[in-house]
């Protein structure tokens, strides 16, 4: 599995790929950032696409120098809020054509207990999604299936894609030059991946856990 290595290298060299992009490409870096995080975002079919890393390598080179930070903030901002609207229409179009009866594994109620989930929660789990990878790209999908409000969706689209990149290019801004991350750049990379996955360990143990109880007869635990 040739292209597993190859991700896995992508992620944790991705300062010396970043480089080599600079160095090829020099101001067409800015197009090439931009892309990536318009597709990690924004094509459910592209979630192995690097998100966090890859602000963070963005925002080390900017504090060398390489790339103006405050400019890249704000087109990378644009790019994800973009992906998330991209990525919205496209549940919003598929939504009603899946669940139209005419594939026998995807039931209308669960079109509706999606509708209902995002009407309830979807404002926090659009934001709060931003810092997960995977589920950062399938988020805005599902929002779109479940018809979600456009309004209501925007404004968590631009409060978490706003939050998203300038948490993660300002902490390589500020962090990345640092002697001892720079110079163990792929366990702060790898450090950073885990972080992000964190959310995802904890969800799934405190569901585990209630699953459990439920099972032994003891009343669940708020999850």
């Amino acid at each position: 599995m040739e292209w597993i290595t190859a991700l896995v290298d992508l992620f944790l060299h991705l300062d010396k790929h970043l480089g080599t992009v600079l160095q090829d490409y020099q101001g067409w870096t800015y197009a090439i950032l931009f892309a990536i995080v318009f597709c990690e975002t924004g094509l459910v079919v592209t979630p192995f696409l690097p998100g966090d890393s890859l602000l963070f390598a963005a925002g080390t080179f900017a504090a060398l120098g390489s790339l103006h930070v405050h400019g890249l903030f704000a087109l990378l901002a644009i790019a994800a809020i973009l992906g998330d609207s991209l990525n919205y229409a496209i549940g919003a179009w598929v939504g009603p054509r899946a669940f139209s009866g005419r594939v026998p594994l995807l039931n209308l109620k669960h079109l509706e207990r999606t509708r209902e989930f995002y009407q309830d929660h979807g404002g926090k789990t659009i934001v709060l999604a931003r810092f997960i990878p995977i589920i950062r790209t399938f988020a805005p999908f599902v929002a779109g299936v479940g018809a979600m409000n456009y309004g209501k969706f925007l404004l968590y689209n631009v409060v978490g894609g706003v939050v998203w990149v300038a948490g993660f290019l300002y902490l390589g801004y500020f962090l990345g030059t640092i002697p001892v991350v720079k110079e163990n750049f792929s366990l702060a990379v790898l450090a950073i991946i885990l972080v992000s996955v964190l959310p995802i360990a904890v969800e799934f143990l405190r569901a585990r856990q209630a699953v459990r109880e439920v099972a032994c007869g003891a009343p669940p635990h708020d999850v």
